[in-house]
């Protein structure tokens, strides 16, 4: 049974602050992990071979590692008409919400005369990570590589685990149409490890991105700076503003939709109804009993799942800014007046029609969100994450003579004199 708390109770502030202390990290990790990537920094493909045999109890040579363009082939044609046509539309939305994005170059001429301005380039080689363990997502295939590739990025290299030598043909199908350029059967802190570093088979890219256990996130932790990566991402979470119209078995679903993730995932509701709240727990109780993941999902409600009563909606707006959640339903007579309250959300799903499963999958905008309250000041996964901004500068003579002479001073003022003189140097020549 999940925690009931309310804002007019004078414990209030004690038990709101229990609920979002989830402990879900595991330091002790941190050095097996970094005996994984040191291996693969030494061995290269062996250490990589020995560490997927043995952690996804498969029997692979090397060359199998590489996922073959007859495999994908073949994935992609036994998949149904009716998944494919699911996936193409998915794809095609995710790639014109982010097409939308695509930052214009800058140049202009100040003042001065200096020719000023700002270049976007893309990433030339990206590494993604799709899970494989407790359920394979096609869909962020899609988030991940899509972007990518609207950005300009020319490889894009996937690697996805197949526990006892078996790979969703739907994973294959997805990559295919989003642009993926290589598959490794690869899973893990290696890699992570593979991707970072490079090896004989894989060469190394310049950012990581995608969700994965927690061995994944440490490996990710631990190389960045070699490279870049998209977050160290936590367990997934929603919280729902609803107020008193709403089903509250619709409310269930959209509760138990994301509890179902992993057992470490949180769902939290708040509304201004306690008979709403009263009646969202017996539909969860409801819902569990006929749900395949109702050990994982009620696991997960019971350990961090609450429902919040609440006063009014300033309240709710304020909880919301302090969870700072991964998703946010509102689920009011005006969700977008509750909406403008909003500061910090990964991603905002506004209105009964709007469950945060859609946007998991079709509506367009990203599904790799912010968690544990890192949308306080992060954003979700955008074709940004795959460009570079690079500023550019030319001066005339004149341009030089106008702003040279403050470059000379402020050089003087920090003693850095060769940075004086090269300016100056030219200044004679004016």
């Amino acid at each position: 049974m999940s925690r009931r708390l309310s804002t007019a109770d004078a414990q209030f502030e004690a038990e709101f602050s229990r609920l979002l202390s989830r402990s879900v990290t595991a330091p002790q990790l941190a050095d097996a992990v970094r005996d994984i990537l040191r291996r693969v920094q030494d061995e290269g493909d062996a250490a990589v071979l020995d560490l997927t045999n043995r952690f996804d109890r498969v029997n692979c040579g090397l060359a199998d590692l590489r996922v073959s363009a007859a495999e994908i082939e073949a994935a992609t044609a036994a998949t149904p008409a009716a998944l494919r046509d699911a996936l193409a539309l998915a794809a095609a939305r995710i790639e014109a919400f982010h097409r939308a994005q695509l930052p214009q170059d800058l140049a202009f001429t100040d003042s001065a005369g200096a020719e000023l301005g700002l270049r976007w380039t893309a990433l030339d080689a990206v590494g993604i990570y799709v899970p494989g363990g407790k359920a394979s997502y096609p869909s962020s295939v899609l988030m991940n590589a899509i972007p990518a590739r609207v950005a300009g990025v020319s490889r894009i290299a996937m690697c996805v685990p197949s526990p006892d030598g078996v790979l969703n043909p739907l994973v294959l199908a997805a990559a295919a149409l989003a642009g993926v350029t290589e598959i490794y059967r690869i899973g893990g802190a290696q890699a992570v490890a593979a991707l970072a570093y490079g090896t004989a088979l894989i060469p190394n890219v310049d950012k990581i991105v995608g969700p994965g256990n927690a061995y994944v996130a440490e490996a990710k932790r631990q190389v960045f700076g070699r490279v870049g990566i998209d977050s160290i991402a936590g367990p997934s979470e929603v919280l729902i503003i609803a107020d008193a119209p709403n089903d509250p078995a619709h409310l269930a679903l959209d509760l138990l939709a994301q509890a179902e993730h992993d057992e470490d995932a949180q769902a939290l509701l708040i509304t201004d109804s306690p008979a709403l709240a009263e009646s969202v727990a017996q539909a969860v109780a409801e819902a569990l009993k006929t749900l395949p993941r109702a050990a994982i999902a009620g696991e997960s409600w019971r350990r961090h799942g609450g429902i919040i009563v609440v006063r009014d909606w300033d309240e709710a707006a304020a909880l919301a800014n302090s969870i700072a959640p991964e998703h946010l339903q509102i689920m009011t007579a005006a969700p977008k007046s509750l909406f403008a309250k909003i500061r910090h959300a990964g991603a905002v799903f506004l209105g009964n029609n709007c469950p945060e499963a859609i946007g998991d999958y079709v509506a367009g905008p990203n599904h790799v969100l912010p968690t544990s309250g890192t949308a306080r000041f992060a954003s979700g996964l955008a074709v940004y994450d795959f460009l570079k901004r690079t500023s550019w500068v030319a001066l005339e003579p004149r341009a030089l003579a106008a702003i040279g002479p403050a470059a000379v001073a402020l050089a003087e003022a920090e003693s850095l004199t060769a940075h004086a003189r090269s300016v100056s140097a030219r200044l004679r020549k004016t």
